[in-house]
């Protein structure tokens, strides 16, 4: 009994962003569709400027990777981290091999997605951040890998780390719930 009404409440809670239609001109074979615990957020992958990091994410999404995978670091006025489906934590990365770095003139502006890395090249793997604001002292340092292109509005919501705090670590962070390629939806 228990599980049924678990299983109605997850369908009830799911049936608005289910529901949603995708941007109109959206890419769909180059695209992820994120359902956060506070709703969508669809991004626009950038592979005309990061091809071997898009095909990465694309793998990752379709592995179920990044599925259940909190927002571990987020910090307000700058940007949200998720990404790790090993660890939970921003310390683990896929079996995958890293891409190579794929830096490109675009500017990380409000809504661009960057791959994560540890700050040594070619280190990008699993992990992506969504910019809140600017953030061009990122520029030339990250690869920039989609944009988001709805759902800024749910990204601002998502539970931020104590002001001042150095990592940005988050307690109890909300998460991706399922996160799919466009045109893998049915």
């Amino acid at each position: 009994m228990i599980r049924i009404l678990a299983l109605i409440a997850a369908l009830v809670c799911a049936a608005p962003a289910i529901a949603q239609p995708l941007p109109a001109k959206l890419d769909k074979p180059n695209a992820i569709v994120i359902d956060t615990t506070k709703g969508r957020i669809v991004i626009q992958l950038r592979t005309d400027i990061a091809p071997k990091h898009a095909e990465m994410i694309k793998l990752l999404t379709r592995e179920g990777f990044y599925n259940n995978v909190p927002f571990h670091r987020v910090m307000g006025g700058f940007m949200a981290q998720t990404g790790d489906g090993k660890n939970f934590d921003g310390t683990g990365h896929s079996d995958h091999p890293n891409p190579p770095d794929e830096f490109s003139k675009v500017s990380f502006q409000r809504g661009v997605v960057g791959m994560a890395s540890t700050g040594q090249p070619n280190s990008s793997n699993c992990q992506f951040f969504i910019v809140f604001d600017d953030a061009s002292f990122l520029d030339g340092k990250y690869s920039v890998v989609g944009q988001v292109v709805s759902g800024m509005d749910v990204a601002d919501k998502l539970k931020k780390a104590p002001p001042g705090s150095q990592s940005g670590s988050v307690t109890d962070p909300d998460k991706m719930v399922k996160v799919q390629v466009a045109s893998d939806i049915k």
